[in-house]
């Protein structure tokens, strides 16, 4: 399978494939990711814990409460129906 060759000539000369993020190309060593992309997860993980150092948890956890009744049942219903389809 060939390669699309970049229009950019600068991109060309350093190599550059211009369908990469940039995030990969300085954070992956490994060309391919295979099953899971490893340094996604990798920063998925460090925001996470960043999140719950900065102490903001607990005011997410607030804002997200629902504000009707009404809206309380549709999310019970929403998490029932998501329960429905999870593996045991």
């Amino acid at each position: 399978m060939s390669q699309r060759k970049s229009k950019d000539p600068a991109q060309e000369k350093e190599g550059i494939n211009p369908a990469q993020k940039k995030e990969d190309v300085i954070r992956s060593d490994a060309p391919m990711q295979g099953e899971g992309n490893y340094s996604a997860g990798r920063r998925y993980d460090k925001s996470q814990q960043d999140f719950v150092k900065s102490g903001q948890v607990d005011e997410a956890a607030r804002k997200a409460e629902p504000d009707s009744a009404q809206e309380r049942e549709d999310m019970q219903k929403a998490e029932q129906e998501g329960r429905r389809h999870a593996r045991k």
